[in-house]
Order: C-alpha cells, then structure tokens, then sequence
C-alpha cells in the first residue's frame, strides 16, 4: 500500500499507479525525493483500501489526493505544490501560487483529471471504468 515511509514526511501522495502519465510523474519525484519528504501510496495496489481512508475508489481517481502528517487533506493543484516543495522546489511553487498563473495551472489540471482516463487510453467504448 504505502511505501518510502518515514518519520519526517511532509506529504502522503496517492496516485494512480496504473496511469502512466501519473506514474512518469510519481518516479520522477521518487528520484528527486532524496530526503523521503514523500510518503507514496498507490491506489491501483490491490491492497490500497479507500474506504479505510473515509473515501470512495471514485473520490481516489477523480482528482489527486494528498494528507498531510497531521492528517489533513488537501486535493488538486496543491497536492503538486506540496510535493514538489518536499523535493526543495519551493521558488517554483511560489510562481505557481501568482494571480493568473494560479488561475490556469487550477483550470488546466481540472480539464486533465475530467479526461485523465480518456488522454492515457484506458477507455472502452466510449466508457472509463474505475475498478
């Protein structure tokens, strides 16, 4: 289920491990996570249970999702802003947070995850199935 786990992370990621956009993402940071801020959980891992964390598979792949160690959520855009601090990118992080760029990145990410399935071909007939 979850994996790199240590005593001073700063995020829990879950990510979809059966997308590879997603996955491209998840080793990248995984190579750049040399302090093991990032606590990685894959939600395509047979044994990831989402209702043992109060969500739905579907709550799981609509959007991002990210807990803090306090145990706070947080979805989207800001769980790629938290991640990409852990890895020491916190300038960059910064510009993303400007009226307008805000904005887009929030836009453009919505519009990624409502066609994610559909962009990485895991769609039938016209249907994406979440299993």
């Amino acid at each position: 289920m979850s994996s790199d786990v240590g005593n001073d992370w700063q995020v829990e990621v879950f990510y979809d491990g059966e997308c590879p956009l997603c996955l491209r993402e998840i080793k990248l940071l995984r190579r750049l996570d040399r302090k093991h801020r990032i606590q990685f959980t894959d939600i395509a891992n047979p044994s990831f249970i989402s209702a043992s964390y109060g969500m739905t598979k579907k709550e799981f792949m609509d959007e991002i999702q990210g807990r803090l160690p306090g145990g706070e959520w947080i979805t989207g855009v800001e769980v790629f802003r938290r991640l990409y601090a852990a890895i020491g990118l916190k300038p960059l992080v910064a510009l993303t947070r400007l009226p307008g760029i805000s904005h887009g990145i929030e836009i453009g990410y919505r519009v990624f995850a409502k066609n994610r399935l559909r962009l990485t071909g895991r769609c039938e007939d016209g249907t994406c199935q979440v299993n």
